[in-house]
């Protein structure tokens, strides 16, 4: 097959894929697609990979050249994220020749010779919690972030020793954590079922914040899949954990995830933390409360880089306003000189210092300590994560 023929197919497949996925709007791209290929089961697995790696290449151009043709935005994108491809041969015939440069100088290119400008891309700045470099951020947006686990402790030489036996490239970047290519099968490596978890480094890195001790009680109040939980139990397994969140479903992925590893010792309860949870909790008080609230997750869309060209930069505040509430509503069962450990994976500063100074100036706690995670600077998450105490 021709080039000419060859892109012409490969644009008309993600042309029809943005058109169905349009429709579903809200759905995460990762899952739109699974459901995208099962109906489009003439297509081969290589067909597939390149829809795939096209359509998440497209959308991190998130607002850049948004008046282009799709064709045309594709072969930026594909000129951007890849060390080759046929689409900027055909399409941009000009620029093809710099397809091995670095990144920095592929966004120069590209700014001298059409219309992409790189602050298109994340028009959000002005919105930017404090210590973030604006353009390093953006760069960080055309890379796919590293799939990353964390080994829990008693495993350590188990998992490694597996990895190198299995052949599997990985970087090791903290005593337990573990850098990986995205798309790794780990569940093909034999024997490191529960001796694991995929969790995001900068993710590992709010564990750092904890410092349960033993006999304490300790409540995840937005618990998710129980990431958090589970780093903290293997911090100090002699805690007393209550885990939450808004609905059962959530709760019985999480008991799942516990079991795998191993984990029995523990409550849970369905809480809405936009009510005060008096008639769950009744007078119990905690040494320590993790709040890993609901934000914008704009710290992790370079795993999801749909959210760029989806994004209303009026949902920051609504998002501020609802972690300001459950935040107020779950201090109040915090002992005194105990910590909030409050959690975004946002880069939005209205959600990450804002909420903070609200904690301080209206709760009176103590800010002992505040950091972004810049994990655009590792193919990782940015996250934000404080440690407030009750006084």
């Amino acid at each position: 097959m021709d080039l000419e023929k060859r892109v012409g197919q490969q644009v008309r497949t993600v042309e029809r894929l943005l058109r169905e996925y349009a429709e579903e709007k809200g759905t995460p791209l990762a899952r739109f697609l699974t459901g995208f290929y099962k109906r489009n089961r003439q297509m081969g697995s290589r067909d597939r990979r390149m829809a795939s790696r096209l359509v998440y290449h497209y959308f991190r151009l998130g607002a850049a050249a948004a008046a282009e043709e799709i064709a045309v935005r594709l072969a930026m994108a594909d000129f951007l994220c890849s060390d080759e491809s046929t689409l900027p041969t055909a399409l941009l015939p000009g620029l093809a020749a710099h397809i091995g440069a670095s990144l920095q100088e592929k966004i120069s290119v590209l700014e001298a010779n059409t219309s992409f400008r790189l602050a298109d891309v994340f028009p959000f700045h002005q919105f930017l919690s404090v210590g973030i470099d604006h353009r390093l951020f953006i760069e960080s947006l055309f890379v796919q972030p590293d799939l990353y686990i964390r080994i829990r402790p008693p495993y350590r030489d188990e998992v490694v020793a597996a990895l190198d036996g299995s052949g599997t490239n990985y970087r090791q970047v903290a005593p337990y954590a573990i850098a990986l290519p995205n798309g790794t099968a780990l569940d093909r490596i034999a024997d490191i079922r529960g001796k694991y978890e995929v969790q995001d480094y900068s993710s590992q890195q709010t564990g750092a914040y904890f410092e349960a001790a033993a006999g304490e009680r300790w409540w995840d109040a937005c618990a998710g899949a129980g990431g958090k939980s589970l780093l903290l139990l293997d911090q100090c397994a002699g805690i007393n954990l209550l885990v939450s969140d808004t609905r059962l479903s959530i709760l019985r992925n999480l008991d799942e995830r516990f079991e795998i590893a191993g984990i029995t010792s523990y409550r849970q309860r369905v809480i809405d933390l936009t009510d005060d949870p008096a008639t769950v909790l009744g007078d119990e008080r905690f040494d320590g409360i993790i709040l890993d609230a609901p934000c914008t997750g704009s710290g992790t869309w370079g795993r999801t880089p749909e959210m760029l060209s989806a994004f209303d930069s009026g949902s920051i505040a609504r998002f501020a306003a609802l972690q300001k509430q459950l935040a107020s509503n779950a201090v109040k069962y915090l002992k005194p000189g105990k910590p909030l450990v409050y959690i975004t994976c946002s880069v939005f500063a209205e959600e990450n210092e804002g909420v903070i100074d609200y904690l301080r100036d209206t709760h009176g706690l103590h800010v002992q300590q505040a950091e972004l995670l810049q994990g655009y600077r590792n193919k990782a998450d940015t996250m934000f994560v404080a440690r407030l105490l009750k006084r």
